[in-house]
């Protein structure tokens, strides 16, 4: 009775046993694709204030911003501070040439004319450009635009909107309304934004803090690094915000150390994107 009674439980507890390795491994070959890493894409983002490549030293050198951002293997380039044919710079189309020194693909959004040209942002793309649009912000002290490009970084993924920001440095009024213009521009956005440049503004800023009540994460710097002046930065001003992202682990902003090549440092990130 003792004998039947015992094998009986144990049967009974290699059944059990059976059964939950039986489902366990129904479960982990159904679920492979979402357990494992999903394959990705990594890009790489800068962002650069150049001062229309007017160094420290008082130098119009774009073929140095060219190496700064060659050193750094971007995809993906907000640029702040571009000139198109302006006399100060050589009468040069800034966007242009350093798409063309870099192999790259360019948009220019223009603030205003500016010594026989315009003076503006850009956003240069390794992907083709599947579109761009000049958004008019509020004026500051001077006029102000933001500039999206869409892209897609991967074959099969999603579309990006990738946007340049450069926002009034005289008042945060006027950031604040600059802001509230692009939170209207891309509201119908459906896929991912990054938004990449120069704010203008401190973390706890009003400005920042509406574009995170939108819907914005403001990515960390590494090591709450600052950006401005590039010599001996004492501020954060400049930034990448993502919106539409689901992050296991949170990416970190680098700020590169370039002290000589503009006034800012340039930031960068590393994304990762389902292929």
């Amino acid at each position: 009775m003792n004998l039947f009674y015992s094998s009986g439980v144990k049967d009974e507890r290699l059944t059990r046993v059976f059964i939950t390795l039986f489902l366990f491994t129904c479960a982990f070959l159904s679920g492979t694709p979402s357990l494992q890493a999903e394959e990705t894409a990594k890009i790489r983002l800068v962002a650069y204030n150049i001062k229309h490549g007017r160094g420290m030293d008082n130098k119009v050198d774009l073929r140095r911003i060219a190496s700064v951002l060659r050193t750094l293997k971007p995809d993906l380039v907000a640029l702040q501070e571009i000139d198109h044919t302006c006399t100060r710079s050589g009468s040069v189309d800034q966007a242009a040439l350093l798409g063309d020194l870099l192999g790259m693909h360019h948009r220019f959004g223009a603030f205003m004319d500016f010594q026989g040209g315009q003076y503006g942002m850009a956003v240069l793309s390794r992907f083709p450009i599947q579109k761009s649009i000049r958004h008019q912000l509020a004026p500051g002290a001077e006029p102000r635009c933001a500039l999206e490009v869409t892209v897609r970084p991967a074959d099969k993924g999603p579309l990006l909107s990738f946007v340049s920001i450069h926002n009034d440095w005289t008042r945060e009024t006027f950031r604040v309304a600059q802001v509230n213009d692009l939170i209207a521009g891309l509201k119908e956005r459906e896929h991912p934004v990054i938004l990449a440049g120069d704010f203008n503004a401190e973390p706890k800023s009003e400005s920042l803090t509406r574009l995170r009540a939108s819907g914005f994460l403001i990515l960390p710097k590494k090591n709450n690094a600052k950006t401005f002046p590039s010599p001996s930065p004492r501020v954060e001003i400049d930034y990448f915000m993502t919106r539409g992202f689901s992050f296991v682990n949170q990416p970190l902003t680098e700020v590169h150390d370039e002290r000589l090549a503009s006034d800012h440092r340039p930031i960068v990130f590393e994304l990762s994107l389902p292929k």
